[in-house]
């Protein structure tokens, strides 16, 4: 782009950006003669995906806004009324992130505007009482204002349609494709009122539902310690937890209450080293059976158990293997679907207990709609124990259902971990473990992508590849999807651009058949070995 062009571009935007705050920001660019700033803020716009939209907050095209997300809310009421929704429903949720509230009320108005009508959840809450609220209201669609788990600069805008779920081609194209024709911002009418603000019944219903997750009368003694990470997740999971007759969780105070700077973790993701450290503090303080920690917008729930004198993380994985499993037990019908990226251990239980089993591409926008639903899960945390209520992951209800088969267990005198070592007996040991690359510069992952693709590797591990697909093509279950499968004698390895992230994720597993417990440490030392190695080899062969 030409700096004339560029000025020209920046300075349109200026006029019609409606914050002071990117206001400022972009003419204090534009004073300072800022160029390379100014071109990475105006070459294209944010691309409106099946995540919706996530990005650094910040003016101009490339950054997420107000003036971004006014456009974003006029593409979506043009996609509804275009489908016949003229005066539905939007209902619409926000996190505590920066700038959250200010994009929840845009969207209100934008809809308000366009002659829809719209709803805003009381205060930040959870993203799945918003999933709930969809449903519940009979909306045709939904809005979350969240950038989940990512940095504080960051923020998001994940839409849902009228089934609860998150959309999926052709639905995303098209909204973008209408949001490409919004002009200019005078073009869309933003009243000062005309919407609803909900009061609490809407999640009064949510919480109601929340018990159903329980079994009536099973145990309820395990004691817990839980973290919000600086999210919106503590009131409403105490709220919850109370319902349900679960002693009082003890709070990382540090971290319970919402803060947009996320002060104690690099990055607000459980999964990220030093994320766990204060709850593990908290909990060699006070000797729970467990830990749930939720991401902020309280979609995703970590779980972290004594293992030993100290306390360990467990992986997605083991916690969506130990809830299809408590599942089971009680008597649960319908298909278990999980993601491609996800262990091949909820195939084999399922298989056991003569239920369906799906497999769909990464995300819940495509668990969701896995037919005849019962359980879903991703190894990302995500897990979805209710679906007829919330159709989507949910970290109040995943929370309560994982304490609840701690407390039976406690009741016999056994762990998580102890069920887990059986389901390995029974099944063979699952390991799984993920080898992610974060990058400044995206043409990396490009790279890595095409190395792949030219020179695929033959063995890994020592392990021959038996088959390699490259899933931009497609199968005869999944539609297409920028990735690569590599089935091995033993193991199964895919590779992935994050769809939220600069990140390259590739996702092991190796299995490992185990005769009996006395066998159990052998078996995990040669899938820790097993894993070691397709990490190795898989950096090699990707040049990462």
């Amino acid at each position: 782009m030409h700096d004339d062009d560029l000025l020209a571009q920046a300075t349109q935007w200026l006029a019609e950006d409606p914050d002071p705050d990117t206001r400022a920001e972009l003419q204090a660019l534009l004073d300072a003669g800022d160029h390379p700033e100014l071109k990475a803020r105006f070459t294209g716009t944010l691309q409106f995906g099946t995540a919706g939209l996530r990005g650094e907050l910040g003016a101009g095209p490339m950054r997420m806004n107000r003036s971004v997300v006014i456009r974003a809310a006029a593409g979506l009421a043009a996609y509804l009324k275009a489908q016949g929704h003229e005066d539905g429903l939007v209902v619409i949720g926000y996190d505590a992130r920066h700038k959250s509230a200010d994009f929840a009320r845009d969207t209100a108005a934008v809809m308000t505007g366009a002659g829809l009508r719209a709803a805003l959840l009381p205060r930040p809450l959870p993203t799945p009482v918003l999933a709930f609220a969809i449903r519940y209201l009979g909306a045709v669609a939904g809005v979350e204002v969240t950038a989940s788990h990512n940095p504080p600069r960051d923020n998001g805008y994940k839409v849902y349609l009228g089934d609860g779920s998150q959309i999926v081609p052709p639905a995303d194209a098209d909204i973008a494709a209408r949001i490409d024709a919004v002009r200019t911002l005078h073009d869309v009418p933003r009243p000062e009122n005309g919407w609803q603000t909900l009061d609490d019944t809407t999640l009064d219903a949510y919480l109601a539902r929340t018990d159903a997750v329980l079994a009536p009368g099973s145990p309820r003694t395990a004691r817990t310690v839980h973290t919000a990470m600086h999210g919106v997740g503590t009131d409403v999971l105490l709220a919850a937890f109370a319902r349900a007759g679960f002693p009082e969780p003890a709070l990382v105070a540090e971290q319970a209450d919402p803060d947009p700077d996320f002060p104690t973790v690099a990055f607000p993701n459980p999964e990220e080293p030093g994320a766990m450290d204060l709850a593990f503090a908290k909990a060699r303080e006070t000797d729970p059976d467990l830990i749930i920690a939720n991401d902020p917008d309280a979609d995703r729930c970590a779980v972290a158990v004594k293992s030993g004198a100290d306390w360990r993380m467990l992986r997605g994985d083991e916690v969506g293997a130990l809830l299809a499993a408590h599942l089971v037990a009680r008597g649960a019908h319908g298909t278990f679907a999980e993601s491609i990226v996800s262990s091949s251990l909820l195939g084999r239980i399922a298989a056991a207990a003569g239920l369906p089993h799906v497999e769909t591409l990464t995300g819940f926008k495509w668990i969701a709609r896995a037919e005849g639903l019962r359980y879903g899960y991703e190894e990302a945390l995500g897990y979805c124990v209710d679906p007829d209520g919330v159709r989507d992951k949910d970290g109040i209800t995943a929370a309560l259902l994982v304490t609840e088969l701690a407390s039976a267990l406690k009741e016999r005198g056994r762990t998580l971990l102890d069920l887990l070592d059986d389901l390995a007996v029974e099944h063979g040991l699952h390991a799984t473990d993920q080898l992610s690359v974060r990058v400044e510069d995206l043409s990396v992952i490009a790279d890595a992508m095409h190395r792949l693709r030219e020179q695929p590797p033959r063995s890994l591990a020592d392990l021959p590849v038996t088959h390699a697909e490259d899933l931009t093509k497609g199968t005869e279950t999944l539609p297409p999807t920028d990735g690569l499968r590599y089935t091995l004698d033993g193991a199964r390895v895919i590779v992935r651009p994050s769809g939220t992230e600069p990140k390259l994720k590739c996702y092991l597993e190796v299995v490992v058949p185990v005769e009996d417990h006395a066998s159990l440490p052998t078996a995990h030392a040669k899938a820790t070995d097993l894993l070691t190695a397709l990490k190795r080899d898989l950096s090699r062969a990707a040049g990462i």
